[in-house]
């Protein structure tokens, strides 16, 4: 086994990946950007080395700087964790030059499913079933268009070197292909250096099965049963459960049996996952086969009681899988979610941001948290926003749905939008329990899953004036801690105490009077009495609201408070006054960067007539597309950025100008 290896990664996969190294007695090196210095899996590992600035090109993507520690630092092997350098050839074989076991397959496994075009042929020719489509080389618009006619709509364009959903687009007529086609592949060359485009029939109603598999350099190979990971949005997984739901053991067997021999036709070693398409009819069809160790991978390690990571570092210390085909059990459910800095009410936008307060859900046998963030934290705009993955295990689905819906009402951020509320609205969505499953879910249930922003709650309200009002009762530190002047809490001589409070909750304001009284607080709200007992403890409060006993945890950052309930966050703000700048309405006619990130497209100039709903920006961000549209008809006055300019959120765009301006 190995004595040392480097992780070339960042976040929760290099932590998780530095846990198992280490109860194997391994030493780590881990590698960080200028962002990351004091990252969590910097302050695990055994030693760090600076790769370069933020950006993952200055950084995490500097394979020969990776190379250069790697060998001055005595590390015997990499493991390259997924994404990044995971799946690039040149980087596997720089690694076999330079004497460095690469902690994944061949570099010939990884070339031949680094296109999916070339895949889809691999896997014709062993046998494995296909969606129609074409993964041809030729890649003339006009030629795609008529081979697009030739498979039939609705069809999906993806790029044929990418993953995650980028570059990536559904086509439901031959009217929209056009710019469909351009905006996947600048989606693709962005994200990939290469814009090289397959499609195929897009199904319906399809469910994404996915198949975990693993072989070693002994003539052995396995699979590790199935996971479920049909509930999508942009084609980037949400939820992802093993065993998938209503999938019979001759079903796990003909799949898992079909994803060995798409692993053995390119000769694999290592952990893989095959991806497939599996009908309403019961029939399935290759997708993709990744080779690297997934995102996904605790909900299999919780139903086989086996850890994948060792696994890797077994094989690629050439030693035998520990386990044959007839010895793979399952055992319970799990179901894993994906803990992101995202605004699922506006288009899942990713959010960045300072996790002014983060509390995870307590460990156990049924709960588990793989995190690379801790308190205080920044979300940068320079890598993925996921925050955590949340992963639950019990005797059967319910329990585990049970499970995951407490282990959610126990996860409390503030600082950043988070997509905790979401989350629970899917797991707890009737057709969700019912295992109505498909990768449509999210677009056929919208009306249920997006209920309108956080709505007005007035016992949030409440609880947050009596938050307010406990801090203030303890007097300054250095000040005489009995003496009445020094608190502000509405002490007055021979009266009763009284405050007068206004807290800001999103576009409103709310007034509340609160009386303290010997033994109870009375708070004065919309013209309603109520009589309150209150107690803090740390971040904690128990409070009695007439009949009503309930405890909330409640965090403060600044001048803002933070009241939890279940798994809604109620934001509240409070200042002595309130300001309403009347000369700082946004001029309807400009159009702004929703976030930070970098111009990809300008594809309108000044004085050009535009329409409502018309694309005028494109700009990516988080390694994601973004389109700006005019929202009226109008005329562009100026532009303000070019491609390649980077922006900031809120940074004017374009303006507009229309005959009434």
């Amino acid at each position: 086994m190995f004595r040392k290896i480097l992780i070339a990664n960042r976040g929760e996969i290099a932590c998780r990946i530095i846990e198992t190294a280490h109860k194997l007695g391994i030493r780590c090196v881990a590698v960080y950007s200028e962002a990351d210095a004091n990252a969590r899996h910097v302050n695990m590992a055994d030693e760090a080395f600076l790769l370069g600035p933020a950006p993952s090109k200055d950084s995490y993507l500097k394979a020969d700087k990776i190379l250069e520690i790697a060998k001055a630092s005595g590390a015997e092997a990499i493991h390259p964790g997924y994404g990044f350098l995971s799946e690039n050839a040149e980087f596997a074989k720089a690694c076999g030059q330079q004497n460095i076991v690469f902690i994944g397959p061949p570099v010939a496994a990884i070339e031949a499913m680094g296109s999916k075009s070339a895949a889809k042929d691999i896997m014709a020719k062993a046998g494995v079933p296909l969606v129609p489509g074409y993964h041809g080389d030729n890649q003339d618009p006009a030629f795609l268009a008529k081979e697009a006619d030739n498979v039939g709509y609705p069809l999906l364009l993806k790029a044929a070197y990418g993953g995650g959903g980028k570059g990536m687009r559904v086509v439901w007529k031959s009217e929209e292909f056009a710019d469909a086609l351009a905006s996947a592949k600048r989606e693709a060359m962005a994200g990939f250096g290469n814009d090289k485009m397959l499609m195929e029939r897009y199904l319906t109603k399809p469910r994404h099965i996915e198949i975990q598999v693993f072989a070693d350099n002994h003539g052995n190979a396995v699979y590790l049963a199935e996971r479920d990971c049909s509930i999508q949005r942009r084609h980037q997984k949400v939820i992802e459960e093993a065993p998938a739901p209503n999938f019979t053991e001759a079903q796990r067997q003909s799949m898992g049996e079909a994803a060995v021999k798409a692993a053995q036709a390119i000769d694999y070693r290592g952990a893989g996952t095959v991806e497939f398409l599996f009908d309403e009819d019961g029939s399935f069809y290759f997708m993709e086969m990744n080779t690297r160790l997934q995102v996904e991978h605790p909900v299999t390690e919780m139903i086989t009681g086996q850890d994948l990571v060792k696994w890797q570092l077994l094989v690629a210390a050439n030693q035998p899988l520990p386990l044959e085909q007839t010895e793979v059990s399952i055992h319970g459910h799990a179901i894993e979610v994906r803990v992101y800095a995202e605004d699922p009410d506006n288009d899942f936008l990713p959010a960045t941001g300072k996790l002014t307060y983060l509390r995870q859900p307590e460990a156990s046998r049924f709960v588990r948290v793989d995190s690379g963030v801790v308190e205080n934290d920044e979300i940068s705009p320079y890598y993925d926003p996921m925050i955590a993955k949340l992963i639950v295990w019990d005797e059967d689905r319910d329990r585990a749905i049970s499970r995951m819906l407490r282990a959610l009402d126990d996860y409390r951020i503030a600082g950043v939008t988070t997509n905790l509320s979401f989350l629970t609205s899917l797991v707890e969505h009737p057709a969700f329990v019912a295992a109505e499953l498909d990768t449509n879910f999210i677009e056929h249930h919208q009306d249920t899953l997006f209920a309108p922003a956080t709505k007005e709650n007035n016992q949030a309200l409440v609880l947050a004036a009596l938050y307010i009002l406990e801090t203030q009762k303890q007097p300054p530190a250095a000040q005489e801690p009995f003496s009445p002047w020094q608190f502000s809490h509405g002490w007055r001589l021979n009266e009763q105490p009284m405050q007068q409070l206004t807290l800001q909750h999103q576009d409103h304001s709310h007034s509340l009077q609160l009386e303290q009284l010997q033994d109870a607080v009375l708070v004065q709200l919309d013209g309603q009495q109520l009589r309150c007992h209150v107690r803090l403890q740390g971040d904690e409060l128990i409070a009695t609201l007439g009949e009503h006993k309930t405890r909330v945890r409640i965090s403060q950052y600044q001048d803002t408070i933070s009241v939890f309930i279940r798994h809604h966050r109620y934001d509240f703000s409070y200042q002595t006054e309130l300001h309403t700048d009347t000369d700082m309405v946004e001029d309807s006619g400009s159009l702004t960067a929703p976030m930070n990130g970098t111009i990809v497209a300008v594809l309108v100039e000044a004085g050009q007539h535009v329409k409502a709903g018309q694309t005028l920006v494109v700009m990516e961000a988080m390694k994601m597309e973004y389109s700006i549209k005019a929202s009226i008809d109008a005329t562009v006055k100026e532009v303000f950025f070019q491609a390649g300019d980077l922006v900031q959120d809120g940074a004017e765009l374009v303006e507009l100008a229309t005959e009434e301006s």
